[in-house]
């Protein structure tokens, strides 16, 4: 384990000293972490394994989703939901559902053996999108600035509406669906998701009110600042959890509620503490699983299902939901395509893939290992790689 830290620490120090050189070699932090991450774990002759599958990582995994829901709850710049509210909803309420009851459906279909429960914690995993692996869709230029605002809206929001769906399945899934068990933690999920509801909107409007407060008083300085934006989500996550409440779900709603009532001309730089501390904990998740893709292909169960599975779910499982989502909007078939061919899978998928692989059984923790790697490197390799020359192409096309 100490070997690993000071093997990630050196690894970052590297990319920080050479950043700007990586990023024109299309090497983004993700992409070189991942590369760091199997070497260390092939060196080290499988030390990962140890640990990933403990309460640790499982704790690690938790706090990781927590913060990437409050930072992407306040990643909105113009207003909830961007400067397309209409076309938003449309995605998040209409092509988001549509998407993971398409992976439902195949996943029953090519992924025999697995509970209905389970299939719907691998469609969870595989349907929300993050920028990681493709983070030249948000630079300026990367693609039509309409498409970027509604890719925007739906990253920040994505994971936190499935979370709650993606922690019920889980809760089933790992009672092997005993009698009786559905209908508990449907009875169950009621109260915990009203007190995550209450304590995740008090603590970000309750904070945000009370920043702008201090601020007109000068009470706050810059320093202050972003510290209360680190404290504000892990307050609403524990408080929600000794309350035994859905942490996630509270993390969610207090960005959502911070980012609404907070007032201030410099509400980007109080984010830069969080974003960072966000950066370095995701970039920590990418160095594991690139030990985490050797993992896999030595306990690899591969089959042509899972193959499948994956292809459709990085490509129609996303394509036709949005496609249909979007009938009647003001968007160009173009940008539709666009829309619905740029969702590239990265941090969303790992974290809440380890937490399944962390809660349950084989051989359901060895399949969605395999899913979770085929996925994520799938779409660093169509969305990273791939993604700029088909944008260049559909661009052209849309200039004539």
């Amino acid at each position: 384990m100490l070997l690993s830290l000071i093997s990630i620490s050196l690894l970052l120090a590297v990319w920080a000293l050479s950043a700007r050189r990586l990023e024109r070699w299309r090497i983004t932090s993700p992409l070189f972490l991942l590369l760091a991450g199997a070497v260390v774990e092939y060196t080290t002759h499988g030390s990962l394994a140890d640990v990933l599958d403990s309460e640790t990582a499982e704790q690690a995994a938790k706090i990781i989703l927590a913060v990437l829901l409050f930072v992407d709850a306040n990643a909105m710049r113009a207003g909830l939901f961007g400067e397309y509210p209409r076309s938003a909803t449309r995605l998040l309420f209409v092509a988001l559902p549509l998407s993971v009851g398409f992976a439902v459906l195949l996943g029953l279909w090519l992924l025999p053996g697995l509970s209905l429960a389970t299939v719907v914690v691998i469609a969870c995993i595989v349907v929300p999108i993050d920028f990681a692996p493709a983070q030249w869709i948000v630079r300026p230029g990367g693609v039509p600035s309409r498409v970027s605002d509604l890719l925007n809206v739906e990253a920040g929001y994505n994971d936190g509406i499935l979370s709650p769906i993606f922690i019920f399945a889980l809760a089933v899934a790992d009672q092997h669906v005993q009698a009786g068990s559905v209908w508990d933690e449907v009875r169950q999920a009621f109260p915990h998701s009203a007190k995550a509801i209450l304590v995740g909107l008090v603590v970000g409007a309750g904070l945000a009110i009370a920043a702008n407060g201090a601020a007109r008083k000068g009470l706050m300085t810059d320093q202050s600042r972003r510290l209360l934006v680190v404290a504000a989500p892990a307050l609403a996550y524990t408080l929600t959890i000794w309350w035994h409440g859905n942490g996630f779900v509270a993390a969610f709603l207090c960005g959502i509620g911070y980012h609404y009532y907070r007032h201030s001309v410099d509400a980007e730089r109080e984010l830069e503490l969080l974003e960072d501390l966000s950066f370095l904990l995701t970039a920590l998740m990418w160095f594991v699983f690139g030990g985490v893709v050797l993992i896999a292909y030595w306990n690899s169960g591969l089959t042509v299902g899972v193959v499948v599975f994956c292809l459709l779910a990085l490509t129609v499982v996303r394509m036709l939901p949005v496609l249909l989502g979007m009938l009647g909007s003001k968007f160009t078939w173009r940008e539709r395509v666009l829309l619905g061919g740029l969702g590239p899978r990265g941090a969303a998928a790992i974290v809440l893939g380890l937490l399944a692989f962390n809660v349950l059984d084989s051989p359901d923790e060895d399949t969605i290992l395999l899913v979770v790697v085929l996925v994520v490197l799938g779409s660093v390799v169509l969305h990273g790689f791939g993604g700029p020359i088909a944008a260049r192409a559909l661009a052209g096309r849309e200039s004539e």
